[in-house]
């Protein structure tokens, strides 16, 4: 039987997202690639707790999500034409502290709630502004990222690595480092991407291998610790990577390993890009040591597809991401610009921004 929360009824092809009738309907992460699986979250409780347990996942998405939840929390708290503020901007910050280090959750959310003096379909207005303009924000970065590295790599076909999931389920739609990678390979430029399983919880291995398999994009899986070894064997032309915050000075925070490779990539002369919204931009932050880290459950390092795999009372450490310092960093691009923060090792390009 259909629990409450879940629903036949999908968001449109290619989104991950949308907005149904006062419900939230969300593609559950968790059970892919095995199960596609819609959720119809009805309440914040029920979105916020999609959030924290990575159904629904990706920096850009969960601010999305995040501002849909400012939506439904306004429609629930709307009542003959009066809206309980107080009750709204409660929700509103309990999304905003879901997950602390992507940035584009709370700036989603209080763009939202920005709105909220005109009522609940003024909410709901800029929500799904906010979903047309990353698709729109994500078609452009990744086609400027794709022509920055067809710049880095002269030799083509070239060979790419990718960490975590990047991909429409991390977005609106199209994908940041991912979309770039698709890009690419509808130019005829990708040989191969070598896919990071990105543990403990395998998004690379469930769900950036499932959408470049429907892409028709060729890959090889390797467990996050082959990836230095793949880049000193020559496997390797560039990393295309995402960001869930980044500092003024080009400092970026991504799930955890995204250091691990990059000064693999430095050490071995191999570009390293971020592809990421202007939103996961935090100028308010000069570096990267101000980025909360967020650390989960010991359960997922303990435990394998719920089979204890660590003895008894194990202490684990288990940070969701990690602070790339901005020297190891080729290009940071956007949307809106190709960021080439001081320092970097790699070579320049026609029209970068420098820090």
């Amino acid at each position: 039987m259909r629990r409450n929360n879940e629903t036949a009824t999908s968001p449109r092809p290619g989104l991950s997202l949308a907005w149904d009738e006062g419900r939230v309907l969300a593609v559950d992460q968790r059970v892919l690639p095995h199960e596609h699986r819609v959720l119809r979250l009805e309440t914040v409780d029920q979105l916020v707790d999609a959030i924290t347990s990575l159904a629904v996942r990706g920096a850009p998405a969960i601010g999305l999500a995040g501002a849909l939840g400012v939506a439904l929390s306004a429609h629930r708290h709307t009542s003959d034409g009066r809206t309980d503020e107080a009750s709204v901007k409660a929700d509103a910050a309990r999304l905003s502290a879901a997950r602390p280090t992507a940035v584009n959750l709370a700036w989603a959310v209080h763009r939202a709630v920005g709105r909220l003096a005109d009522g609940p379909q003024a909410v709901l207005a800029e929500a799904m502004a906010m979903l047309e303009e990353d698709a729109t924000a994500n078609r452009t970065a990744v086609v400027r990222a794709a022509d920055l590295v067809q710049s880095l790599a002269p030799d083509w076909p070239v060979r790419l690595l990718t960490h975590c999931n990047t991909g429409r389920l991390a977005t609106a739609a199209v994908g940041t480092a991912l979309g770039a990678i698709i890009e690419l390979h509808e130019r005829g430029r990708v040989a191969e991407v070598l896919v990071d399983e990105t543990r403990p919880l395998l998004q690379g291995a469930r769900l950036t291998a499932w959408e470049l398999g429907e892409a028709g994009v060729p890959y090889r899986l390797c467990v996050d610790s082959a990836a230095a070894a793949a880049m000193a064997r020559g496997m390797v032309d560039c990393v295309l990577v995402g960001a869930d915050r980044i500092a003024a000075n080009g400092d970026v925070a991504n799930k955890i390993g995204t250091y691990g490779l990059a000064v693999a990539a430095a050490r071995h002369g191999i570009p390293f890009v971020i592809v990421a919204p202007e939103s996961s931009w935090d100028r308010e932050l000069a570096d990267g040591s101000g980025i909360v880290v967020e650390e989960r459950d010991s359960s997922e390092v303990t435990e394998f597809a719920g089979v204890e795999a660590a003895p008894a009372g194990a202490a684990v450490f288990n940070p969701a991401f990690d602070v790339t310092p901005a020297e190891l960093i080729t290009a940071i691009v956007s949307e809106a610009q190709v960021f080439r923060p001081h320092g970097s090792h790699s070579t320049s390009y026609p029209g970068e921004v420098s820090a």
